[in-house]
């Protein structure tokens, strides 16, 4: 798990073993995006706490 994380964070290399086709791709995109937003949403929080 942690290791699909880290590649998605653009932190470790891709399997060049890992199958790849259209639909692995979107799915992979999709997790990145949200991943991203969870963070972001993380830190807002985070920043709202400590300054508020």
């Amino acid at each position: 798990m942690w290791d699909q994380i880290l590649r998605y964070l653009y932190l470790k290399k891709k399997d060049p073993n890992a199958p790849v086709n259209t639909n692995v791709k979107l799915m992979h995109g999709m997790n990145r995006i949200s991943i991203m937003v969870f963070l972001f949403a993380i830190l807002l929080m985070i920043f709202r706490a400590i300054f508020k």
